[in-house]
């Protein structure tokens, strides 16, 4: 996929840090894919080992790269940087969370980093090349381990002056719902997340199931598993709803690997219509269209950003 916005004499290195899974994507100059590679990112192991695994899947892709071939280094984080320390706050990977987290990067890879939100970078891939394209004000939503977004207005996504713009995921709209790692409770994440529904699974059955084999046992008609998938579709309806009756988007596209459930396009957008403002809702909810990990192309784009520096020989 290639994106004229951003063509330039340089590569671009992009990286998506997930909750389970960390991508890394080597752009051309021309903006053609260079290298694609998807590794699993460590869940127990700590700060060093995501630093570690992050240094490795970039050096793959400089590797690849001629020695006089200048590249830029950009990378979404489920979290943000706080403006003046410069650490990483709201972040549901909670080991980043106090972490100097791009100037630890850029120590290690020699070369500047630029980091924004996970969502930002969904949002701003769908609107240049996506779902997005053509729309003046986008809600861009990923739903994965976490749940977040981002906000496109005019041609620009916008951080804000607190840099959470679009951070719909703490919102809480359960005062007595599950306790959220951010402090709160009853938060966007903890009901229509991955994380959060296996959570609620496991505190109403006392057993532990991913949310992939949630869904398709609630498929398959059993109760437990489609009690707690008729509410995800409800919380869906409910926390979405809410958020088009504040922002009246022109569209809103969803992504993450949970935008792949096909029943949200269906069951989920009649309880968005429920809960909305609005008896006659016509707002779309669309499937992204770069697939469920677009941002790593968001990542490489907003790295671009960075000046671009000789590969060292």
């Amino acid at each position: 996929m290639k994106n004229t916005h951003f063509n330039q004499l340089s590569a671009a290195i992009g990286i998506d840090l997930g909750g389970t899974k960390t991508e890394v994507l080597l752009l051309a100059p021309d903006g053609s894919v260079l290298y694609r590679q998807r590794k699993p990112t460590p869940r127990d192991d700590g700060y060093d080992a995501v630093l570690r695994g992050i240094v490795d899947l970039v050096g793959d892709a400089v590797a690849r790269l001629g020695h006089t071939t200048p590249y830029t280094v950009g990378m979404g984080i489920p979290g943000s940087l706080d403006p003046v320390s410069e650490l990483v706050r709201n972040a549901n990977s909670t080991c980043l969370i106090g972490r100097p987290l791009k100037a630890d990067l850029e120590h290690l890879l020699g070369h500047p980093v630029q980091l924004r939100n996970d969502a930002d970078c969904f949002t701003l891939a769908e609107c240049l090349a996506g779902a997005g394209q053509g729309f003046g004000l986008v809600f861009g939503v990923i739903m994965g381990t976490g749940c977040g977004g981002g906000l496109w207005i005019d041609g620009l996504v916008r951080e804000g002056p607190n840099r959470i713009a679009g951070e719909w995921g703490h919102y809480s709209v359960d005062p007595l719902g599950a306790e959220c790692y951010c402090g709160n409770r009853g938060c966007v994440e903890t009901l229509i997340s991955g994380s959060g529904v296996e959570a609620a699974f496991f505190r109403d059955n006392g057993l532990r199931l991913g949310m992939d084999e949630i869904v398709a046992r609630a498929r398959d008609g059993e109760p437990a598993c489609r009690k707690t998938f008729e509410r995800f579709l409800d919380d869906f309806g409910r926390c979405l709803g809410g958020l088009i009756s504040i922002l009246d988007p022109d569209v809103v596209v969803l992504g993450g690997g949970l935008s792949n459930i096909h029943e949200l396009y269906g069951v989920g957008i009649e309880r968005v219509r429920q809960y909305a403002f609005h008896d006659r809702l016509k707002t779309p909810i669309l499937e992204n269209s770069l697939g469920d990990s677009a941002g790593v192309f968001g990542a490489a784009w907003i790295g671009r950003t960075a000046k671009p520096i000789v590969t060292p020989k």
